[in-house]
């Protein structure tokens, strides 16, 4: 089961931290991510559906949610009950009423529990290095997104950073080329996912 090591840090959970986000990075990240300029990377556009995998405290989800605006749709989906109530308040201080928190297991099948074909981009941010059923959050992906859609993979790459994961428990940037394009997607381009990440878009 994954627990968000990857999308929620300590300031997550200050009281001092402000709603907009700001100062927030994903748990171990030591604020090297950078939502909006990576989101911007893959053509979040108003009006879309965005799925955030693991989302965490909604570190990149209130983001998208600002981006695509009230006529598109963001998912926001986490094992962790925590992160959910933190991401609806912090959605609702926003007035961001088109952000769908779901508890659910993305290890599980069927587990983000969207309709087939319903979501026009997946983020996937630091889960996959604690996953052990890493093909089927891959599996998943590929279900709910259209035809055309995208996938973006952020991990950590293999650069010695003290705040990061151990290296035994990182995912190469090979092994998730593989993952995603063994559950059937075909690799696009990589872009800059910021400090001691690596980022690989690609389309269903």
């Amino acid at each position: 089961m994954i627990q968000n090591l990857g999308t929620e840090n300590s300031a997550a959970n200050s009281t001092t931290k402000r709603a907009s986000g700001e100062g927030e990075a994903p748990r171990g990240t030591g604020g090297f991510l950078h939502p909006e300029r990576t989101l911007s990377a893959l053509d979040i556009r108003p009006g879309m559906t965005v799925a955030d995998f693991g989302a965490g405290g909604g570190y990149f989800t209130i983001p998208a949610a600002r981006m695509i605006g009230t006529g598109g749709k963001v998912y926001a989906i986490d094992v962790q009950k925590q992160a959910i109530n933190l991401i609806k308040s912090r959605a609702n201080l926003e007035h961001l009423l088109h952000v769908d928190t779901i508890w659910a297991d993305l290890e599980l099948p069927q587990g983000s529990r969207l309709a087939d074909q319903s979501v026009d981009v997946v983020l996937i941010a630091n889960i996959l290095f604690q996953a052990e059923k890493k093909d089927v959050i891959l599996g998943e992906a590929w279900r709910v997104l259209r035809p055309g859609g995208a996938l973006a993979i952020l991990e950590w790459d293999a650069t010695p950073f003290p705040a990061g994961p151990p290296p035994e428990s990182r995912v190469p940037k090979e092994q998730a080329r593989t993952l995603a394009q063994t559950a059937g997607f075909t690799l696009e381009r990589e872009f800059d996912a910021g400090d001691h990440h690596y980022g690989i878009l690609f389309k269903k």
